[in-house]
């Protein structure tokens, strides 16, 4: 197809682009009453770059990053996601394509109540196979400065800690790509400060392609790049 092979020459003259999406569209609704998501968006973002996401709400921001990480599936369009054919996958294969090679990091934590910080980081590791799952989880808890922390429950952290967890399982399984949607939205300014840093710290030692939703300035500042997102399509691309 002209779109995938299109989609392999990148604009940061990287090797490969870890994605490239063309004429992307995603409507949700009923047949009567469709709602057009995103309209046709064209992106790029090549191995291990740093993009920030912004525009006002209802723009599709977090539709496009549901899109890109495999979460839903675009209703048309080429979509290459680190290597694989998304667009052309169902949800069974999306789900296996995302594991090990896309992490993603919530606004709202989204950790298991009944399991530990080191069981919430390890289990997704160990039910993909891994089997150093418990190894590396202690060791990405460590570096993410809960080493002390590893039997404690989410209820028993503050909210800091708990996306500290949140970062150390995206982080843990070595993806290629690393998706953040809002992730300071629940941390006091102190809390988001620290946790902005520690997201980048952790990115730039493994490597990953990282991509972030804000409505911070200053994070996005830490981005080499900045997407702004309007009527669901890319309405400007800046360098930070």
């Amino acid at each position: 197809m002209p779109g995938l092979a299109f989609c392999h020459r990148s604009r940061v003259n990287t090797s490969q682009d870890a994605i490239c999406a063309r004429d992307l569209r995603l409507t949700l609704g009923s047949s009567q009453a469709p709602v057009e998501i995103l309209k046709g968006l064209n992106l790029t973002v090549g191995a291990g770059e740093t993009v920030a996401l912004l525009g006002p709400s209802g723009s599709g921001k977090s539709s496009l990053m549901a899109v890109l990480s495999g979460l839903e599936r675009a209703t048309s369009g080429t979509l290459l996601v680190a290597g694989e054919d998304f667009a052309a996958m169902g949800e069974d294969e999306l789900a296996r394509a995302r594991r090990g090679r896309i992490g993603i990091v919530l606004q709202a934590f989204h950790l298991l109540p009944t399991m530990t910080a080191l069981e919430n980081v390890a289990t997704p590791m160990e039910l993909a196979g891994e089997q150093d799952a418990q190894l590396r989880a202690r060791a990405e808890l460590e570096a993410v400065g809960l080493g002390h922390r590893l039997d404690h429950y989410p209820q028993q952290l503050s909210g800091g800690e708990q996306q500290r967890v949140a970062i150390a399982r995206a982080i843990a399984p070595r993806p290629d790509l690393i998706f953040a949607d809002e992730p300071t939205g629940n941390l006091d300014a102190a809390t988001g400060h620290e946790i902005v840093n520690l997201l980048f710290e952790r990115r730039a030692e493994t490597g990953a392609t990282l991509l972030v939703i804000t409505h911070d300035p200053e994070l996005a500042k830490h981005c080499g790049r900045i997407l702004t997102l309007g009527d669901g399509k890319i309405a400007s691309d800046t360098a930070a």
